[in-house]
């Protein structure tokens, strides 16, 4: 039978109603991270291939990927693999139980956005 009142049922609460927290952010960059990071993958496997192929395409890759619009995609993508990274790792800590109350589960989630922060500073001046 059809629900002759369906215009005045309540809606469901969505993104406009509830602000944003924390921990939901974070586990929307990660899912973001973890597709990001895909760009990067498929960019040194673009690399690699050219490598095998021809002095030419290697340089045609090799010119795109060292240019400084390259540079810019490595360095989010090694900043997007160390926030997926730790943010595994809090993922980790909340499968065995631990964390799950609300202030650790946000010092959880700063801990993924600074550490992430400054092990992609460190690795890219090592590097």
């Amino acid at each position: 039978m059809a629900d002759v009142n369906r215009g005045n049922r309540p809606l469901s609460p969505h993104l406009t109603i509830y602000r944003p927290q924390l921990t939901s952010m974070t586990s929307i960059l990660t899912r973001i991270t973890g597709n990001a990071m895909l760009v990067a993958a498929l960019l040194i496997v673009w690399w690699f291939l050219a490598a095998a192929t021809s002095p030419e395409a290697f340089a045609a890759a090799n010119g795109f990927i060292t240019s400084w619009f390259g540079d810019l995609i490595m360095f989010f993508s090694l900043l997007g693999l160390w926030y997926h990274t730790l943010a595994g790792i809090r993922h980790l800590i909340w499968d065995n139980g631990y964390g799950l109350d609300i202030q650790t589960a946000e010092k959880l989630g700063w801990a993924a956005l600074v550490g992430s922060v400054l092990l992609t500073i460190i690795t890219a001046l090592i590097i």
